[in-house]
């Protein structure tokens, strides 16, 4: 988007180096004939999946509601958004019925018209809209790359609305939640409070009281920040949070946005309380206007990414983790190799198999006639977390060898078997604990 826009995406590059890693899982591919847009193969859609997963379970646990939005809109939507104004030519357009219409390459505008659809009051605030819609931005065909800078993608976008003396603790809570989550994939990030443009001379009270609060909040989050002073968006100011994966590199994915404008712009309300009436009609008096200061009460609306992209995220992931998924995001969880090419040990590997995908894991089965070596070998290679090797022991006791990735011990006779219910257990865990 614009450059002023809060849900614009940074134009960074992320280069995949293990490229043999991409080939192995056969994650994704792209194709001349939908340039931009990616096909995510069954094991990319199951990582991809397994983050939607992740961020839904958070959203619950933190009072977020999902929706969902249209993917086309006439484009007065974006005329009172003012996104067409400077960033049209980026977009998808087309007419229907004699009318301009363009598909959504941002999810704001659409949660502005939901909050206005029914008289709000300040009891129900904080409102905290999630979508993980498709997106579409028409960029130039030489800056596409791969799965980091598309045309076509999904992000975990939200949109909290919230009174002004709710900013702080919103703003507090989404950097627990960025802190929780990178914590699990074992990301370092750096904060950075980003402040009002110099060319902005207007609403120098609200920008004031906005970045007070970002920095309030930064201060209880208890975290070291830095402060980019004059280069803000238009719209509010906001806090950059740049990623550090394995190898170091840094990555904007996530943000926290304060926008004073698209509440203005669609004129967003809701009914105050009594409190809330004489402590602030006086500003907003002035934003609303002496004619209608009684009929409400602008809400502040805080723009929101933890991961981001969900494409780009997955290719920095890739990396990160240079194809070693950890158990509990791995498209590859388990295999079950039979040491023979008898009937029982063939029919016992997909009666394990059938028991662990109930279960509700990931899991494949080898039973070729190949030797138990050249097998393990194989899964060894693709990065598969457990194989579990079954043989006319393992046949007789109903139990498996469980040979973990990555495992010092290769000499089977010193792994103890175990039983598929007690492995199951151990997955348990694993997911629990985000190992």
């Amino acid at each position: 988007m614009a450059d002023n826009h809060p849900e614009d995406e940074p134009s960074l590059s992320v280069v995949i180096q293990n490229t043999s890693s991409v080939k192995q899982d056969e994650l994704f591919h792209c194709h001349k004939m939908s340039p931009g847009s990616c096909f995510l193969l069954p094991h990319g859609t199951r990582v991809y999946n397994k983050l939607i997963e992740f961020i839904k379970k958070e959203y619950w646990r933190r009072g977020y509601e999902e929706v969902i939005s249209p993917n086309i809109y006439n484009m007065k939507l974006w005329e009172t958004s003012k996104d067409a104004a400077s960033y049209k030519e980026n977009m998808f357009t087309f007419d229907i019925d004699k009318q301009e219409f363009g598909l959504k390459s941002i999810n704001g505008p659409g949660h502005c018209l939901m909050f206005e659809h029914r008289v709000r009051s300040y009891r129900e605030l904080p409102i905290r809209l999630a979508e993980f819609g498709v997106l579409h931005r028409n960029e130039a065909s030489e800056a596409l790359s791969g799965l980091t800078y598309t045309r076509r993608f999904q992000q975990d976008d939200a949109h909290i609305f919230c009174t002004k003396d709710q900013v702080k603790r919103e703003v507090k809570d989404v950097l627990d939640f960025v802190d929780y989550v990178y914590t699990k994939f074992g990301f370092t990030y750096e904060l950075k409070l980003v402040t009002r443009p110099e060319e902005n001379t207007k609403d120098f009270q609200r920008w004031e009281e906005g970045e007070n609060d970002l920095v309030e909040a930064l201060q209880e989050f208890g975290k070291p920040f830095t402060v980019n002073r004059g280069v803000g968006a238009l719209c509010g100011p906001k806090i950059d949070i740049t990623l550090s994966d394995a190898m170091k590199r840094k990555f904007q994915c996530a943000s926290i946005q304060l926008d004073f404008q698209l509440p203005d712009h669609f004129k967003l309300r809701y009914s105050p309380s009594d409190e809330e009436k004489k402590e602030n009609v006086m500003i907003y008096s002035k934003v609303l206007g002496s004619e209608d200061k009684d009929k409400g009460v602008r809400p502040f609306m805080i723009h929101r990414t933890v991961l981001g992209s969900f494409e780009r995220m997955l290719a920095i992931l890739l990396d990160h983790y240079k194809g070693k998924w950890p158990f509990w995001i791995s498209p590859r969880q388990v295999i079950v190799c039979s040491s023979s090419n008898n009937e029982n040990d063939r029919s016992y590997a997909e009666e394990v198999r059938r028991q662990i995908h109930e279960a509700g894991y990931h899991v494949d089965v080898d039973t070729t006639d190949r030797n138990i070596s050249e097998k393990v070998g194989e899964a060894e290679i693709v990065q598969y977390n457990y194989i579990l090797v079954v043989g006319d022991e393992e046949v007789a006791t109903r139990q498996v060898t469980a040979l973990l990735r990555d495992s010092s011990c290769s000499d089977r006779s010193k792994v103890p078997m175990m039983s598929v219910d007690a492995l199951l257990d151990v997955f348990k865990l694993r997911i629990v604990k985000f190992l």
